[in-house]
């Protein structure tokens, strides 16, 4: 098989942005060997985040807004490739595949009380909308194929963390902190079935949204954890925020902004609204270093598994601050971010998802059961197209060139 030329869609959590790659995909026995040709990053403007944000919610949820935003979004993320490949100078009929992730705005993974109230996970960012956009065929909705299955929906990169990351002689957590944190174990030369993932709870989510109060929008984030490294951390607190029920329960396990959105922080604010607002920051900044820690020491180093490496990606590898506190309270585990092998921690995810598109249309196993605690493996992702040329490319593809 010759080398594929695919487009990887990342929109997180966080409710940042839009991520795209464009990568060439090649296959080697049970690996792949990707390149990141280029990409483009686009911010949300106020006006999308602050909807994004109400269909995130439930009580601010409507239907309309959920069917209009879809819909915008699709033609967002397209209108986001087709600024890519302008600027890579790639023709659209070069490309075979656009893979999405979509935009999570909402994820239940386990059954409520009543028979009729199922385990569900919602992406939006229309597929279709999307391929007519760009004249390309598109992979999308990865999710409900491991739900189906009885998974968790989620972390779905683990599959793409052992494929790059899987060595003979390193026991390695990868660690995500995008809006979510999550992780990945890669025991040394491991294969699929030892591998182990969860979230481990907020990573930039919480952070984030108290930084865009305290500064009354002005800021979004804590850059280079600075508000954070000037404050003092509040032991009540943060004792509070770690006696979460989340943090208790035994992997696989997933969350987000079901748990820990806007009403969350709306908690934090009535209880210690008045504090300093840098001791602020730097509790729930430390709190979602010591998720992290906790999450190693209860569940990996606590039942006879070796951390030598934690590989750190997503946002949160950029803030010093929270780098810092990781090697305080991990000091047994050298720590290391994305960059340290050639990748891209903010392109990471986006190129991940590219892969797993590519899996799919080869019709391949794209997910592991021992990460997302389905009962078998599953092809994820539903692929859409709304021009010939754009499914013959795809088949192309599945022909071997």
């Amino acid at each position: 098989m010759g080398k594929a030329l695919g487009i990887g869609i990342m929109s997180g959590t966080s409710l940042d942005g839009i991520d795209a790659v464009l990568v060439e995909i090649e296959e080697r026995e049970d690996n792949v060997d990707v390149n990141i040709i280029e990409s483009y990053t686009q911010q949300y403007d106020q006006d999308v985040r602050n909807v994004l944000m109400d269909v995130c919610s439930p009580s601010t949820a409507t239907i309309q807004k959920i069917n209009s935003i879809n819909m915008f979004l699709g033609k967002e993320f397209g209108n986001v490739v087709n600024k890519l490949l302008k600027q890579a100078n790639v023709s659209k009929n070069d490309v075979h595949f656009i893979s999405s992730h979509g935009q999570t705005i909402y994820h239940q993974p386990f059954n409520g009380e009543s028979d009729l109230d199922v385990a569900g996970t919602l992406q939006i960012g229309d597929l279709s909308v999307l391929s007519e956009t760009t004249g390309i065929a598109v992979v999308g909705d990865f999710r409900t194929a491991d739900m189906a299955a009885n998974g968790q929906g989620a972390p779905l990169v683990s599959y793409v963390d052992y494929l790059l990351f899987n060595h003979p002689n390193k026991s390695r957590a990868i660690q995500n902190i995008g809006g979510i944190g999550n992780v990945t174990y890669v025991p040394e030369n491991s294969n699929s079935d030892q591998i182990q993932s969860f979230d481990t709870g907020p990573g930039n989510m919480v952070i984030d949204e108290v930084v865009y109060r305290l500064t009354n929008g002005e800021n979004n984030f804590d850059k280079d954890g600075e508000m954070a490294s000037r404050g003092t951390i509040n032991q009540q607190l943060l004792t509070k925020l770690m006696s979460h029920d989340y943090f208790k329960q035994e992997p696989p396990k997933t969350t987000g902004r079901e748990l820990f959105g806007n009403q969350f922080v709306d908690e934090i604010f009535k209880g210690y609204g008045q504090m300093n607002p840098e001791d602020l920051v730097a509790t729930v900044s430390e709190w979602t270093v010591l998720t992290i820690a906790q999450s190693y020491n209860q569940f990996f180093v606590g039942k006879g598994h070796k951390i030598d490496e934690a590989i750190i990606g997503g946002g949160g590898s950029y803030n010093p601050h929270l780098i810092k506190r990781l090697n305080y309270h991990l000091p047994e585990i050298n720590i290391y971010t994305h960059e340290h092998f050639n990748i891209s921690s903010d392109l990471k995810e986006a190129m991940a998802f590219a892969v797993l598109g590519f899996h799919c249309i080869l019709g391949k196993y794209n997910q592991l059961p021992s990460a997302t605690g389905a009962k078998r493996q599953v092809i994820m992702g539903k692929i859409a197209y709304t021009q010939p040329d754009a499914l013959n490319r795809i088949d192309t593809l599945r022909r071997g060139f």
